[in-house]
């Protein structure tokens, strides 16, 4: 046996009548696509639901797979306390499958379990299928999300494949995860452009199966449409790795601003019968192709961190400049931040409000170093993770004051929040996710551990240049 179908589906509490309480009858269309995808789940009789959900115990670097003999869950966060489930773990498989994990070199296994308690974005699900099939008739396995990349989300998916194929278990894997956020101007997280291109995107593959799409898009767009489930379409996607299937998307709606797409994926081959729908080698490929279009398009200011950052981890000494720097690096003084991402993702970021050496150049070779070995948000960078790196050096011209947040504006300015006994946050502007003003100040005055709502509360504004 090994995965015998696969159905992408939202998770939003709304469309259960306990929690919704007539407001479900907005997204009709959802629900009686989620009733057909349960149907369906009931006549496969699996032994093993797996599910994977962006709201279960999640870490950066390590993808949190639940422990023990079962868990349960209510409704009660959303005011349904009588709507709730109790699941079996399946915990042969789950122990298999970490083994399986621990084999390939992927960090994810059953520690650090902070609530037992099953999250909505299993509830919701289990609430339609439990309709048509009791929980005592199959076992569930739950996993969470990380901060890997896509191809490693994939990989694990590939796991849960094999780890079926290796206990003979009827598997199908249920991938729970909202579409974009940002569709609506009247919904509760506003309208961004990119939130209807997402959409579309992810429907795209939902009614084609070419999940390699998934793989590849772009994490500054999924970042903007604020997006919830797209890492748990990509295991789900490996789940299905190698396997002919029949795609459909049952449903799209997005009644209260948020996408909810249902869609099933049906083998109508064998596991591995299908060597073009095996898409690591395609990812890895698009994916050295884009790190070298980025690195041949550097500027001499991105180079420089570059230079800077690689000479010390490989070293662990620091970079001696060039003799032949453009002018605006070597006469020069200004404060400068230098952002490192991996996988879209960000992986340190350090910089100087004013400057603080004798030249840009040196500002940036000393700021390189920081963002990657003494960012504490993140542990250093390893030399096997310089040539995944993508850097951004923001320039910053001189702060000035602000009477209010009216003159703020995230796509053009930076901020500073600061107090008089010396705490201070700041944010650059222009940064995926961040739309208004408000969302701009509550971050950096977290940075700074600042309330908003104190007196003596100083605003400043400032521009920067930003090189990628």
């Amino acid at each position: 046996m090994s995965v015998v179908a696969a159905f992408a589906v939202p998770h939003p509490p709304v469309i259960v009548p306990g929690v919704g309480h007539g407001r479900e009858e907005g997204a009709a269309a959802t629900i009686a696509a989620y009733e057909e995808a349960a149907r369906r789940i009931a006549d496969l009789a699996p032994d093993t639901l797996v599910i994977s959900s962006p709201h279960t115990v999640s870490y950066l670097d390590y993808l949190h797979v639940s422990p023990g003999r079962g868990a349960h869950g209510d409704f009660s966060d959303f005011g349904d306390r009588a709507d709730s489930s109790s699941v079996i773990y399946d915990e042969e498989f789950v122990r298999e499958l970490c083994a399986e994990a621990e084999d390939a070199c992927i960090p994810a296994g059953t520690r650090g379990e902070r609530d037992p308690s099953l999250d909505w974005g299993v509830l919701v699900p289990l609430h339609f299928i439990q309709q048509r099939r009791d929980a005592s008739e199959f076992k569930v396995v739950r996993m969470g999300l990380a901060g890997f990349s896509p191809i490693e989300h994939y990989r694990l998916g590939r796991l849960v494949q094999q780890t079926a194929e290796r206990l003979g278990r009827r598997v199908v894997y249920v991938a729970s995860g909202d579409l974009s956020h940002k569709l609506s101007a009247d919904g509760l997280y506003g309208f961004h452009p990119d939130g209807p291109t997402f959409d579309q995107a992810v429907c795209d593959v939902f009614e084609t199966g070419n999940f390699l799409s998934l793989l590849t898009m772009d994490p500054g767009l999924c970042e903007r449409a604020a997006e919830c489930g797209l890492r748990s379409f990509q295991i789900m996607a490996g789940a299905l790795d190698g396997t002919p299937v029949r795609p459909e998307l049952l449903s799209h709606e997005a009644p209260f601003g948020v996408g909810y797409g249902v869609a099933a994926f049906t083998p109508t081959g064998p596991a591995g019968s299908d060597p073009a729908r095996s898409y690591e080698e395609a990812y890895l490929s698009w994916h050295a192709d884009q790190l070298a279009q980025t690195r041949a398009t550097e500027d001499p200011y991105v180079r420089l961190a570059r230079a800077s950052l690689e000479s010390y981890v490989r070293t662990g000494k620091s970079l001696r400049l060039p003799d032949d720097l453009p002018a605006g690096l070597a006469s020069r003084r200004a404060g400068a931040f230098v952002s490192l991402k991996k996988d879209g993702r960000l992986r340190g970021c350090i910089g100087t409000i004013a400057p603080t050496r004798a030249s840009l150049a040196e500002e940036i070779v000393a700021n390189a170093v920081s963002a990657g070995c003494h960012d504490p948000r993140f542990s250093p960078v390893t030399a096997d993770e310089l040539d995944e790196l993508v850097y951004d050096v923001d320039v910053l011209g001189a702060p000035e004051p602000v009477a209010d947040r009216s003159q703020l504006d995230p796509a053009r300015y930076g901020v500073i929040v600061s107090t008089p006994d010396g705490r201070r946050g700041l944010l650059l502007p222009a940064l995926d996710g961040v739309d208004t003003a408000d969302e701009q100040l509550r971050i950096a005055a977290r940075k700074g551990g600042i309330s908003l709502a104190k007196k003596n509360v100083r605003l400043e504004r400032f521009e920067v240049v930003r090189h990628p």
